[in-house]
């Protein structure tokens, strides 16, 4: 904790450097206290602080007042007994020493202010503004006098339209600092299959959500290298990406400024196959969640019964409250520097997070009119082209159906279980309509601000009203004003709640350490992941603990990649499939990856009750494909 002391600054080793002093600077301070003088006439007192011990600090030299009073005590001393009665009996103003605390319920309400020290006087900063005091011409904070003053002046502070045109520069710019949270590294039984993870930080130390992914692969795999020596150098070449893009992709808004954002895709690894992956616009993409992503489709596209290699990418652009026409202006600049590396023979794109069916419109449109001619039509639901009739609701279906897969090998029907549900895009939706179609009951839905509860569970109906009220761009809270029986919890997560297998489709490391802890509390027993690399490492640690079965996405969300190859066959460009059919071949496809993990599991040991053999079945099953690929196909 830091402590302000009078007149001499942050209570620290002198000694201190100034990157440790920057860095003390960037945290909200919190419980702090300043020795300061007040004057306190009759009555004034705030009886908060009546027993509240002084702080100590270094000695100074008196001041000219201090000395003033001195003297002016030696004179009264003087004075005889009876006049001195006199003086007494008159009220008078006296000196009182006080403690003036950053109250903690400050730093709740005025999250922007900071303690610091200002040419050797204790100051109070705002993090926004960037300034103190007079400054901002405003109040300067109440540097000097009571709580309440200062108080008062924070509040002053906090309404400034200085202050909040600050703010909302701030938000505009999204300038935040983020503090780089260290990369988890788990220890591993095998010396070799280490070597693997330090190579790998070694070239790419700041890539926290890559070196995630490839620690959980490695650890799968860990038995599967201890029998196979060989099998260091196939993962080393499989761990770097064949080919990595990064392009810039300027575009107009509507009123005609200009924009720049950075576009990426990584063509992981083709040994399969041409490649498939998504393309994803959140302000949080980067190379690193490309690359990650990519890995992981390279696995899941291995492990599926159709043999193809894996990409991603996408852009840190963010849709949301864009209109049509500037989607459109972005989504054809993206590809008119992504076109040349697309093809049916090449690498095919489908929908990911932020890229939905009117995204992938205007990306085939731009591509085809780029190529010149219609070959190479992406994977996703197709609009005007002939296609196959659920491919929107493959991956969400694929994942109620390997659920019904893992209950039916423990003897358990769907029918009547609580499910926990996160996210609230298409394939969180899709997955509450499959769930209630096969007798689930799921009872919640989540967002970036909370989570939604309904005790009763959802049905038809009220999903048909949470997609209107997405649609309209409503809150989730507006669902509790129609269904008294729901509740919308802020700023909170929905693992917590009752259940007895939970489905997160939100994005990635959603579910911590913490998170787990509560999901396990509450009765959970199976975890399918709708999303890729839902759970951080301590959470996955937390989970195998206490045996709850893990589904990997690579396994469970295989969903995507039978339908997208449905589509691109010859026989569905032909005809509709009815869903009935579509449905029959998506079960059975996903039946064929259950078996092939669990099978994989058992060769290596694990037994199919183990809350690791899915987990890790499906990684080694997906490697040892791509690792014949890759030796019969030498050194490439």
């Amino acid at each position: 904790m830091l402590m302000l002391l009078p007149g001499g600054g942050l209570g620290m080793n002198p000694t201190m450097d100034d990157m440790n002093l920057i860095q003390a600077q960037r945290h909200l301070v919190r419980d702090i206290g300043e020795e300061i003088d007040l004057e306190i006439g009759p009555g004034d007192d705030d009886p908060s602080f009546a027993n509240t011990p002084l702080l100590g600090g270094p000695s100074q030299e008196p001041s000219a007042e201090e000395q003033g009073e001195s003297k002016q005590m030696s004179m009264v001393s003087e004075i005889p007994n009876a006049d001195q009665d006199i003086l007494k009996a008159q009220p008078s103003k006296r000196k009182k020493k006080v403690v003036k605390r950053w109250r903690e319920e400050w730093a709740d309400t005025y999250k922007w202010a900071y303690v610091d020290v200002k040419e050797g006087t204790a100051r109070i900063f705002c993090s926004v503004c960037k300034e103190y005091g007079r400054k901002h011409r405003r109040n300067p904070y109440g540097n000097e006098g009571s709580r309440n003053m200062q108080m008062s002046a924070l509040e002053e502070h906090n309404n400034s339209l200085l202050h909040k045109e600050a703010l909302r520069l701030q938000m505009a710019s999204k300038d935040k600092i983020v503090v780089d949270k260290p990369i988890y590294v788990k220890a591993l039984m095998s010396k070799t299959a280490g070597s693997i993870i330090e190579a790998a930080l070694k070239r790419d130390p700041h890539e926290a959500e890559f070196i995630q992914s490839v620690q959980e692969a490695v650890h799968a795999l860990e038995r599967v290298i201890a029998k196979n020596p060989h099998y260091v150098n196939i993962m080393e070449r499989l761990l770097e990406p064949e080919r990595m893009i990064i392009f810039r992709v300027p575009w107009v808004d509507d009123r005609g400024e200009t924009h720049v954002n950075r576009g990426f895709r990584v063509h992981f690894n083709q040994a399969l196959g041409p490649c498939r992956g998504g393309i994803r616009f959140h302000p949080k993409m980067n190379l690193s969640v490309a690359k990650f992503l990519g890995f992981q489709q390279t696995l899941k596209n291995a492990l599926s019964p159709y043999k193809l290699g894996g990409a991603a990418g996408g852009s840190d652009f963010d849709p949301k409250g864009k209109s049509d026409n500037e989607i459109m202006r972005f989504c054809q600049s993206f590809m008119n520097e992504i076109y040349r590396y697309f093809g049916t023979d090449k690498d095919l794109p489908s929908e990911e997070m932020g890229v939905g069916i009117r995204e992938m419109g205007f990306l085939f449109g731009q591509y085809r009119r780029l190529a010149g001619n219609f070959q190479g039509s992406f994977t996703g639901p197709r609009i005007f082209w002939s296609g196959s009739s659920l491919r929107t609701e493959a991956t969400a279906y694929g994942l109620v159906f390997f659920a019904r897969l893992i209950l039916a090998e423990l003897n358990k029907d769907v029918k009547g279980l609580r499910c926990v549900v996160s996210g609230y895009g298409k394939i969180a939706m899709h997955v509450l309509e499959k769930l209630v179609a096969v007798g689930a009951l799921p009872i919640t839905v989540s967002d970036s601000k909370g989570y939604l509860v309904d005790e009763d569970g959802f049905d038809y109906m009220k999903i048909s009203f949470l997609r209107d009220l997405k649609s309209q761009q409503r809150s989730l809270r507006d669902y509790s004003k129609t269904y008294a029986r729901s509740k919308y919890y802020d700023e909170a997560k929905p693992w917590n709640e009752r259940c007895d297998f939970a489905i997160p489709c939100g994005s990635q490391n959603e579910i911590d350490q913490a998170d787990a802890i509560n999901l396990v509390n509450s009765g959970c027993r199976i975890l399918v992941e709708g999303s890729n690399m839902p759970c951080t490492p301590e959470a996955v640690d937390v989970l195998k603990k206490a045996n709850v079965i893990i589904a990997p996405a690579m396994a469970a969300g295989a969903g995507g990649v039978v339908a997208g190859e449905i589509e691109l066959n010859h026989e569905c460009n032909v005809m509709h499939w009815s869903p009935e059919d579509f449905e029959s071949k998506l079960q059975e496809a996903m039946k064929q990856t259950f078996h092939r993990a669990l099978k994989a599991a058992d060769d290596f040991g694990y037994q199919k009750e183990s809350p690791e053999a899915l987990l890790h079945g499906a990684v080694i099953s997906a490697f040892l494909t791509i690792a014949q690929a890759m030796t019969d196909q030498g050194c490439v």
